[in-house]
């Protein structure tokens, strides 16, 4: 006879442990990394709370790479499930569906992620496929020409919504001709060209074992997972020279104020960026930074959210935030209002920002802020997957385990000096970059008080 177990009694249980490990400080449980002779770094997690499985593996084969042919990492990422040697693509879909397992593959800036999630007893025939979607694509031609269309119909729709497109321009505006400007999803004159032939020509340029890491967390034992990933994976290729790393030139910061205005005739509503150049990942400021951003526009009872929501009334919700690569990054402020209250938004964010700088942050609204930090950080990193991607990110970005396990530690450490020494530091005040999309004919005129204007239809791609 099989015990019943209460689901209420359980969620008891995870609340209670919850709460423990925000008493007692959260620190990164042990874990354990090696290296293949192809270069492959794998990272080995165990977690036996639950019988499940989660796989990261990261590649360097992300947008940054694209050259003129925007999209085509993207494309790459998805064909990769289009079929290998050993399984089309309908097996693979059968196969995961009926054990309920999920692969699943996405191009970024910087890198490629493939991951997966299933459940332990499930493991063999997981890590096959995992292996033969990662090592042994073939790239369908008849898949990639569907997937190449879709992809067409979707870049269309998101012009529909601003909110979908704005950061993309914003990128371009702010970073030029630096790779992280390119466009995650490429755009359509250069999605049309693309072929299974070039996918098959970035795949193998950028899809080897060195410089990539593959990382699992999870219910397994270590040192059988480490032969069973060593069987698999030895035989990946390592690079035959050196790969250049595209995104290690210097950043320009703007040296004037400017507005890039993108007409959508028919919008009700004025969407916007305001920002600059931000921070790389490894900043050693970062979490002080993170703290400080909190309290400005990074959660709902920010300086940003209280002034053109809960004060004005002028919007619905804004927020600011530090999008951060191995690189550099930017700082954006972000909302929409109605057309009628363009000019008006658009001032209270500036003069938010301004008020930032002139008057600083209080030792109330501080702790308040470390505080909040400090309650958000451990349910982000409880799951399999969460802990998966942060020990990628980790690698990724050059991290060791003291950012987890020193970081209520530096987030007490800040006292009022640093925060207002972060804000003079990080936070951009002159020459700020306006990315706006929104009815040109009403707002034109407005918009032109902020910067130099450069005016696009959205109708049409962005210049790459």
């Amino acid at each position: 006879m099989k015990t019943k177990i209460n689901p209420i009694v359980i969620t008891l249980l995870f609340l209670l442990t919850v709460s423990n490990a925000i008493a007692q400080g959260y620190s990164l449980p042990k874990y354990s990394t090696f290296k293949l002779n192809n270069g492959l770094t794998v990272n080995l997690m165990e977690q036996h709370d639950v019988p499940l499985i989660s796989i990261v593996a990261v590649v360097p084969a992300g947008a940054i790479y694209d050259g003129a042919q925007s999209g085509l990492a993207s494309l790459t990422a998805t064909a990769l499930k289009h079929g290998t040697a050993n399984y089309n693509r309908s097996v693979i879909d059968d196969e995961l569906d009926f054990i309920g397992a999920t692969i699943n593959t996405a191009a970024y800036k910087e890198f490629t992620r493939v991951t997966a999630d299933f459940a332990a007893k499930d493991q063999k025939k997981v890590l096959s496929i995992f292996k033969e979607i990662l090592l042994n694509p073939t790239f369908n031609e008849e898949e990639f020409e569907k997937e190449k269309s879709r992809l067409l119909v979707r870049l269309e729709q998101q012009k529909e919504s601003p909110k979908n497109v704005i950061g993309s321009y914003f990128d371009q505006q702010l970073y030029g001709k630096h790779v992280y400007g390119n466009i995650n999803s490429g755009i359509k004159t250069t999605v049309e060209k693309l072929t299974v032939t070039d996918v098959k020509k970035f795949y193998e340029a950028n899809y080897t074992a060195t410089n990539s890491a593959i990382t699992i967390v999870g219910d397994f034992a270590a040192a059988d997972m480490k032969k069973s990933i060593t069987t698999l994976l030895a035989n990946w290729k390592k690079e035959t020279q050196p790969k250049p790393d595209l995104a290690n030139t210097k950043i320009e910061k703007p040296t004037s104020a400017k507005v890039l205005l993108i007409n959508k005739a028919d919008a009700n509503e004025t969407t916007f960026y305001i920002g600059s150049t931000g921070i790389s990942r490894d900043n050693p400021d970062f979490v002080a930074i993170d703290v400080v951003n909190t309290l400005f526009g990074g959660r709902f009872t920010s300086m940003l959210n209280d002034e053109l929501r809960v004060n004005t009334g002028l919007t619905y919700g804004a927020r600011s935030s530090f999008n951060s690569y191995k690189n550099g990054g930017s700082f954006t402020i972000s909302t929409f209002t109605n057309v009628k209250t363009t000019e008006a938004a658009l001032d209270k964010a500036v003069q938010v920002l301004n008020t930032l700088h002139d008057k600083g942050i209080n030792e109330q609204n501080l702790t308040s802020a470390k505080n909040y930090v400090k309650g958000q950080f451990p349910p982000e990193y409880e799951t399999s997957g969460q802990l998966a991607s942060l020990l990628s990110q980790m690698f990724w970005y050059k991290l060791d385990r003291s950012f987890i396990d020193d970081f209520e530690k530096n987030v007490d450490s800040i006292d009022l000096a640093k925060a207002n020494k972060i804000i003079a530091t990080y936070f951009p005040k002159d020459n700020l970059q306006f990315t706006i999309v929104g009815r040109a004919s009403e707002i034109r005129d407005i918009v032109s008080k902020y910067g130099t204007v450069t005016e696009v239809n959205i109708s049409d791609d962005p210049k790459m």
